[in-house]
């Protein structure tokens, strides 16, 4: 039955690659010959979307291009980026590639996030979410691709079970809980395309929202009331991206 489902699997993978341009340098795994810089948010009516990889379907990456040096290389620079701008994740998408991929970490001396504790490197290829929490979090998001912008508050599953690929083309299962699986659904929600700039309904300077969360006025990281907007509302969970941008 193993056998079966990783035949399956494959050939949803090879799949995602049926409609791949080669002339299109934001659909393959050739780097930038100067250096990678990080897209930035565009207003939901700003005609720049239509050019912006972070504004369009991501493909999957195929069996032929795992455990690649062009993969590889494009992973560790994707992880240069987010460690040089002291992020806890990064996807492929907010470097103007429009693949699968996103990285998450946090450090434990990470100058934003230390309070919320450390979180292992962790590498998502072709990821689906596969099962969530009936309960939300409440928190604050900022982004390296909404540099100068506010922090904007919206709700993410407290905890979700996914299925992805690694650098090999193996499949991995897992469930995340707590800043984690924030994390992972911020970064999710750039592979369906957009920021939580599209989403949140609130927004507060870094320094406002500091001093309203140290006093107690403001709710950080807490079970979320249903009023507020979900960071990846739309996705069906268990369906994969491919699907999601079909739709």
């Amino acid at each position: 039955m193993m056998r079966n489902y990783l035949l399956i699997i494959t050939l949803l993978t090879n799949m995602g690659l049926k409609s791949y341009d080669k002339t299109d340098d934001s659909l393959t795994l050739k780097n930038a010959e100067k250096g990678v810089e990080v897209l930035q948010h565009l207003p939901a009516n700003d005609e720049g979307r239509k050019q912006n990889a972070l504004y369009l379907p991501p493909r999957k990456i195929i069996n032929e291009e795992f455990n690649s040096v062009q993969l590889n290389d494009f992973i560790n620079s994707m992880y240069d980026v987010m460690v040089k701008n002291a992020g806890v994740g990064i996807a492929a998408n907010q470097l103007g590639k429009r693949l699968q991929i996103f990285i998450i970490e946090a450090k434990a001396d990470n100058p934003r996030y230390k309070v919320l504790g450390p979180i292992e490197k962790q590498i998502f290829i072709n990821p689906i979410i596969t099962k969530v929490s009936s309960a939300k979090k409440n928190f604050w998001h900022g982004c390296l691709s909404a540099k100068g912008e506010k922090r904007g508050n919206v709700a993410t599953y407290e905890w979700i079970e996914y299925q992805c690929q690694n650098q090999k083309g193996e499949i991995k299962i897992g469930r995340l809980d707590g800043f984690a699986a924030v994390i992972f659904q911020h970064e999710f929600k750039h592979l369906m395309n957009g920021t939580y700039m599209d989403v949140a309904k609130q927004f507060l300077s870094k320094d406002e929202l500091d001093i309203k969360t140290a006093s107690g006025a403001l709710p950080f990281f807490e079970i979320a009331p249903d009023t507020l907007p979900l960071l990846i509302n739309g996705y069906n969970v268990g369906k994969t991206l491919n699907e999601y941008h079909a739709k």
